[in-house]
């Protein structure tokens, strides 16, 4: 099977810290190929793969902010479409801009929906849901006025994120710094609760964390490292006694939420999105309705067991079982094209 695998390009595939997309899209690649599928990666020319990298575009434009980003849009996703004859598949990673060039090839489509921006973006994935198969990352993230051909969770590379049994007496926070994530609210959480929080990720929305997350920051109980990557990453995941994702918005997924579990770490989520198919409360964290819930739940983490946040990890969420799910999706599409 030849499959066109193409990446997001904000960042490079995989991404050096931040870059959840492009992340998800390299640990798909990889486990493919691994299972003997022929994948060409249409990414960033400083991309990594195992399989056959194809790139037009020399580095991810928001790491090089001389790239125009829809200039370098529309030479990546029209590279792949010139080349569609060569593939059995295309699996599109990257939002919906592809969508538009799927009536004009014969290839068929793979669309993972990372989440939708904008109610604005829907009428495009409307006009073409019936040329591509649509697959959510969650059952929470599906659209009521979209047809899909799959839901299929994120799953991560387990032997990466060492299983902490001891944690640590800290919380922590991970993820941007942008009203949706919560970070204000971590940062009350640990105040009133008297912790130390260490906060990781970058600054997305330069005046929220003017506003609401610098004054805080002390470099003592309130601990801001900015985005984190490689041992660095694991080292945080792993070493503290909650993670902290009191969200604002329905979150599609959260792979720091199935990280920090493999690691260990239980998370204490606001019960909203895919929160809830993450996060089985009482056993690898705790759903909550509000604020006061929340810290109601840190006096009450060490009721969780460590190594069951890892086990349920290692039930649901690996990159194998992604694989294997994306896998007997493409195969069914091909089957019935040939039926």
């Amino acid at each position: 099977m030849r499959v066109a695998m193409l990446a997001p390009i904000s960042w490079r595939t995989p991404p050096r810290h931040y870059g959840p997309w492009e992340l998800v899209t390299s640990l798909l690649s990889e486990a493919l190929v691994a299972k003997g599928v022929d994948v060409t990666l249409f990414a960033t020319a400083d991309s990594e793969t195992s399989g056959t990298l194809a790139a037009v575009v020399p580095a991810g434009y928001s790491e090089d902010r001389t790239l125009d980003a829809k200039v370098m849009e529309m030479l990546h996703v029209s590279n792949v479409f010139e080349r569609a004859g060569e593939f059995d598949l295309i699996h599109n990673q990257a939002d919906f801009v592809p969508l538009a060039f799927s009536r004009l090839v014969d290839t068929p489509q793979v669309t993972t929906i990372h989440g939708f921006s904008s109610e604005r973006i829907v009428p495009v994935f409307k006009r073409y849901e019936d040329r591509v198969h649509y697959v959510a990352i969650s059952d929470a993230d599906r659209h009521p006025d979209l047809r899909y051909a799959a839901t299929i969770h994120h799953g991560i590379r387990l032997g990466e994120f060492p299983f902490d049994a001891a944690g640590g007496d800290g919380l922590l926070f991970f993820g941007r710094m942008h009203p949706d994530k919560g970070a204000a609210e971590a940062i009350r959480a640990a105040q009133a609760t008297g912790h130390r929080l260490t906060m990781a990720g970058i600054i997305q929305d330069d005046g929220y964390y003017a506003r609401e997350v610098e004054p805080h920051v002390d470099g003592e109980q309130i601990v801001f490292n900015g985005p984190l990557g490689g041992e660095a990453r694991t080292r945080a995941l792993g070493g503290h006694k909650a993670l902290l994702h009191l969200i604002g918005f329905d979150e599609p997924f959260g792979l720091s939420v199935v990280e920090a579990m493999a690691c260990g770490t239980p998370v204490i989520a606001y019960a909203r999105g895919s929160m809830p198919e993450l996060i089985e409360d009482g056993v690898n964290g705790f759903l909550v309705e509000s604020f006061d819930e929340a810290v109601a739940a840190i006096a009450r983490i060490d009721e969780i067991d460590r190594a069951e946040c890892r086990r349920s990890v290692e039930r649901h969420f690996t990159v194998e079982r992604m694989a294997e799910r994306y896998l007997a999706l493409y195969e069914r599409i091909l089957s019935d094209r040939r039926t």
